[in-house]
């Protein structure tokens, strides 16, 4: 094992030097401390706890929100030969146990785990197996704002940590965030029971990043001469897939390379235009808010939001993506009053009634067919669109409902994100030869199988593509499919379809309407505090003095930052300064050269003095002639105006 940090950060990701913060947050988790890390979106969170998770003795527990984010740290684990796996909704039981048991009787790194997977029996007994038989060297919790009610993206399942910590009591926990306000951070420490706590913040200020906002009725007219200004790649955020699709077009019929992206979308077209994006053969994606968690592009020069955003932590994690090669790029929110009022009834519909959230729970009952006191081991595919016509309600009526469900902790709905199809062979190679001499029609799928994938399939869960079987036996995909589902019933396989929606988990026992424990104290506090993060986007489009890179560190706690220069109002005020200075100039220059010449015409001013600033010269000469210092004479000559002279 290599002592030092820098070592490991050499050999498994190639960097000679550390950025900023991050070798001191990883020395205070190898010292011991429970650490809080806030870094900025793309400032390297995720080796703050790799590096000494890889350094402790046994596993590293992660906890993360995310899916698509853990699995994409998986991968990128594997590919630098470290071990890891991770344990999400979609998953099967028998995956999950898997799993787990790798945890235990494996040298696993890296266990990732979602927050709901915590409070299991199963989990529990096997993380006591981990630490009697190889310990448990490290606890990190990404994204750890969502442990707060306080925060913007509270998540119950979070508060599950604090039994995690009195299972491994002697385990350090590292907590990290892009964004989180004081009294979020003070709350982060508290739910997580910090011992000997460490916290580290680096500055929430983008040195190279100029904030904007532009009031417009024609926004999309005052976005394309942004992107003709503004060269590069880009990202513009809108608030739905319907907006996302026409603003593409309408800057496609304008001559600008661009697509459009969001979770309606299957998997391999997502990856296309994702992948058409990163390697420059799109210059802007426009999209709603699904689209950039995870995705490290850096060359970002623009970044554009033609809807107002929820709240500032979500607008400085977007904006955020811009400039993260440390040159000049641009935020810029274009809006209207129209979206501020949109925004304000946004709000209010993400509010939904007592009897609104009721009535959804009812409606996920009766739709996956449940039972009162039924309690699904599994998650649920869960088609937004399908749901709300069946029950004839507006999809966003129902998502801000399910959203209010999962922050009382009943359900918890996945972001939409692609697994293939898994299989494993649930009998030995005995029974198996069995079963196909008793049930011969079988006998070609599971052969096929075997000489696809081997004998790995009897021992672990495998990643399948049904297409390449069918290819192999001469027969359709969708006969191979129903061969593998009969299989599957027979409790001969284990055969996991592929899945390319969100996932819907029931975090507690299907509950009776009449006995849904909804928390009213929780939903009223809730709503005072979207209230108040909604009335700060609309301060901050509305601020035309403050430096916009004030008003967020500001809003994050950071109140000793000095003006940017280069965010529009620091700018304009500028500007203002500059302009003052020229029109005091100007203002002696023109009186002077009046007193000494006579019979001047407004062309010959002009052509005597050379102004380099002509708009602030001639708004100034109009003042001068509305305010009476000068006036026309009958010859057309300006002249000063006898009560000034």
């Amino acid at each position: 094992m290599m002592n030092h940090p820098i070592d490991i950060l050499k050999q498994y990701w190639g960097y000679s030097e550390f950025r900023p913060t991050q070798e001191e947050v990883i020395q205070s988790v190898i010292d011991g401390h429970d650490t809080l890390a806030l870094l900025p979106t793309g400032g390297g969170k995720s080796i703050c706890f790799q590096i000494p998770g890889l350094m402790a003795e046994g596993l590293c527990i992660v906890v993360s929100p995310l899916v698509a984010l853990m699995k994409d740290q998986v991968y990128q684990l594997k590919q630098r030969g470290i071990s890891a796996i991770a344990l999400h909704a979609g998953q099967s039981k028998r995956e999950i146990d898997h799993a787990l048991d790798n945890a235990v009787n494996s040298d696993l790194q890296f266990l990732y785990c979602s927050p709901e997977r915590l409070k299991t029996d199963l989990f529990k007994a096997r993380i006591k197996r981990v630490q009697e038989k190889r310990g448990v060297g490290l606890i990190a919790v990404d994204e750890a704002h969502c442990i707060s009610q306080w925060g913007y993206d509270f998540r119950p399942a979070y508060l599950e940590i604090s039994a995690l910590r009195e299972l491994l009591p002697d385990v350090p926990v590292i907590a990290l965030t892009a964004t989180a306000t004081p009294k979020v951070r003070k709350d982060i420490q508290d739910k997580l029971s910090f011992k000997k706590p460490k916290v580290f913040t680096k500055s929430f200020a983008r040195e190279n990043l100029s904030y904007s906002v532009r009031f417009e009725e024609h926004k999309e007219r005052k976005l394309i001469e942004a992107l003709n200004r503004v060269g590069g790649s880009a990202v513009v955020y809108v608030a739905t897939r319907r907006h996302a699709k026409e603003v593409a077009l309408q800057l496609m019929n304008n001559g600008i390379s661009a697509d459009f992206y969001h979770a309606g979308l299957t998997h391999e077209e997502r990856n296309q235009k994702q992948e058409n994006w990163l390697h420059n053969r799109t210059r802007v994606i426009v999209s709603t808010n699904a689209f950039g968690m995870g995705i490290d592009k850096p060359d970002v020069r623009l970044v554009a939001h033609m809807d107002l955003p929820d709240n500032l932590e979500s607008y400085y994690q977007e904006a955020g993506r811009a400039g993260r090669d440390e040159k000049k790029a641009f935020a810029v929110i274009i809006c209207n009053q129209k979206d501020i009022e949109d925004l304000r009834v946004k709000t209010k519909q993400s509010l939904p009634s007592i009897d609104l959230l009721k009535n959804v729970y009812q409606m996920l009952g009766n739709y996956f067919q449940l039972a009162n006191g039924s309690f699904p081991e599994t998650s649920f595919n869960f088609d937004f669109q399908d749901f709300a016509k069946r029950f004839d309600r507006h999809p966003l009526e129902i998502f801000n409902a399910i959203k209010v469900l999962q922050e009382q902790g009943l359900v918890h709905l996945t972001e939409a994100f692609y697994s293939p199809a898994r299989i494993a062979f649930l009998i030995d190679q005995r029974k198996m030869y069995e079963f196909q001499i008793a049930n011969s029609n079988f006998e070609p799928v599971i052969k096929g199988l075997l000489r696809l994938y081997g004998g790995e399939i009897y021992q672990e869960s495998l990643q399948v593509q049904e297409s390449n079987l069918a290819a192999l036996l001469g027969a359709s995909t969708d006969a191979i499919r129903m061969s593998l589902n009969a299989l599957h019933e027979r409790e001969i396989i284990d055969y996991q379809k592929h899945k390319d929606k969100p996932q819907l988990t029931f975090l507690i026992p299907k509950q009776a309407v009449g006995q849904l424990p909804l928390d009213q104290a929780a939903l009223t506090a809730k709503s005072k505090l979207k209230m108040a993060k909604m009335e700060s986007v609309i301060d901050y489009v509305h601020q035309e003095e403050t430096c916009r890179t004030q008003m967020l560190l500001s809003y994050f706690g950071e109140v000793d930052y000095g003006e940017c220069g280069i965010c529009d109002n620091c700018i304009n005020r500028a500007r203002h300064k500059d302009d003052s200075k020229f029109k005091k100039l100007y203002r002696e220059q023109i009186l002077n050269f009046l007193r000494a010449n006579e019979q001047v015409t407004e062309e010959k001013l002009v052509g005597a003095l050379v102004p380099s600033n002509r708009e602030v010269f001639f708004n100034l000469l109009s003042e001068m002639l509305d305010h009476g210092d000068l006036h026309y004479d009958q010859l057309n000559h300006i002249i000063i105006s006898r009560t000034k002279n």
